[in-house]
This record gives C-alpha cells, structure tokens and sequence, in this order.
C-alpha cells in the first residue's frame, strides 16, 4: 500500500510540475506575440508610405 501511495503522490507532483512549466511557457509565448504585435504596428506608417510611393510610380 505504501509504494501505491508513494507512486500517486510522486504522479501528483510531476503533474504539478507539467502544470507550472506549461503555464510559464504560455506567458512567455504571450510576450512574444506582444511583441511582435506591436512592432507590427510600428512599422504601419511606414507601410503606408511605401504604398503610397509604389501607388505613385
């Protein structure tokens, strides 16, 4: 009985860690995406502009 229970707990506990290791792994893939989000729209009036020159050519 005392290795099943010892096993449970020891499944529990890595569980945990998969948990808070996934969790971590999404903030950092949020981080990401925010900031590639906002350099997208830095580079928005330069593409407008670039646009415009091709458009006038």
């Amino acid at each position: 009985m005392a290795k099943g229970m010892r096993e449970i707990k020891r499944q529990i506990k890595s569980t945990q860690n998969t948990k808070q290791i996934t969790k971590a792994m999404e903030m950092v893939a949020a981080a990401k995406l925010r900031r590639a989000q906002e350099a997208a729209v830095a580079s928005r009036p330069y593409t407008d502009k670039i646009r415009e020159v091709v458009a006038s050519i």
